[in-house]
């Protein structure tokens, strides 16, 4: 394992070392993976750290601000908010790190990191060379971006770079959020940031004392074709939108619908609060974690005919 502090640092290893042991694995906190094996190869840890605004690209309306991949990623949204940027609030208290961030395409009610990423600083693995990738050459997706398919493991992320409002529009798009915010007080980003972390720490465990990846799968996206033929046959299912010709079900109430929320098997298990979630009661190995999401898969899968897609990444044997 190789901790990388510096940009100097990665560049002198991956310039000087071109035997460093194969496979290599990039990782950060490591709140969404799932070890079902020992990983036989070299860990990568990013641990840059410093938050700056670019003085350059500072104007009325926006200001860009940049952090170095080890940063925390919930100390970055601290810090824009207690400055008055916005764009990041709604993102409170994810877990993980900011290298993260454009990997991942981490979301939640109603935004998406990509909304504000306008470029990513990365290292190559091979030769050590610098490379900026604009936001269109993220190729974002749905919790998707190049660097988790065709370029992954290929870049050290080691400084992303978030366009962030001084005139900040608040998205109170979810009914859940706008409550909460409202029975805050005014809608602020402090009232806006504190109503994400309530409602979050209410609904998920936290990864301190049980052990859990946050949503261990991805929301469903279907055809608009499929999607109303489930909600004629079943009224109460919630639905999205998503990009033309497509909505986007709720993999949480498609799970809880075949009986599994609360569910225990050994001390693998699915959240009593949160279907989405699958936890460790304490001894459940990677494997039984990793089957408890096959079986949940396949009973989705006979009674809806939706395939659920993990949003956590597997390493090892499976």
């Amino acid at each position: 394992m190789i901790h990388i502090r510096t940009e100097r640092e990665a560049i002198a290893l991956f310039n000087e070392n071109n035997n460093i042991n194969k496979p290599q694995l990039i990782l950060g906190s490591g709140s969404n993976i799932l070890f079902t094996d020992n990983f036989k190869g070299t860990i990568l840890y990013p641990d840059l750290r410093g938050i700056k605004i670019e003085e350059n690209d500072y104007d009325d309306e926006s200001v860009i601000v940049s952090a170095g991949a080890g940063v925390i990623w919930d100390d970055l949204v601290e810090w824009t908010v207690a400055r008055g940027f916005g764009g990041l609030e709604n993102l409170s208290l994810i877990p993980g790190r900011v290298g993260a961030t454009p990997v991942q395409n981490i979301g939640a009610y109603g935004v998406e990191v990509r909304e504000s990423i306008i470029k990513v600083k990365a290292l190559s693995t091979d030769d050590g060379s610098i490379r900026i990738f604009n936001n269109s050459e993220c190729e974002f997706g749905y919790r998707d971006s190049i660097f988790k398919r065709k370029n992954k493991n290929r870049f050290l992320v080691t400084r992303v770079y978030y366009r962030l409002s001084t005139r900040p529009s608040l998205n109170l798009n979810y009914d859940s959020l706008k409550h909460e915010v409202n029975l805050l007080g005014k809608e602020t980003l402090r009232n806006v940031r504190h109503a994400v972390i309530n409602i979050r720490q209410n609904k998920l465990p936290d990864p301190e004392l049980i052990g859990n990846a946050g949503s261990f799968f991805k929301n469903s996206v279907v055809t608009c074709a499929v999607a109303e033929k489930l909600k004629i046959e079943y009224p109460e299912m919630p639905v999205f939108e998503e990009r033309e010709g497509y909505k986007k079900l709720a993999s949480g109430w498609l799970i809880d619908q075949c009986g599994w929320k609360g569910k225990r098997k050994g001390d693998a298990g699915v959240h009593e609060k949160q279907a989405l979630v699958l936890i460790n009661y304490g001894k459940a190995t990677g494997k039984e974690i990793y089957d408890l999401s096959e079986e949940i898969r396949k009973s989705v899968n006979e009674k809806f005919g939706v395939d659920l897609v993990r949003e956590v990444e597997v390493i090892g044997v499976i």
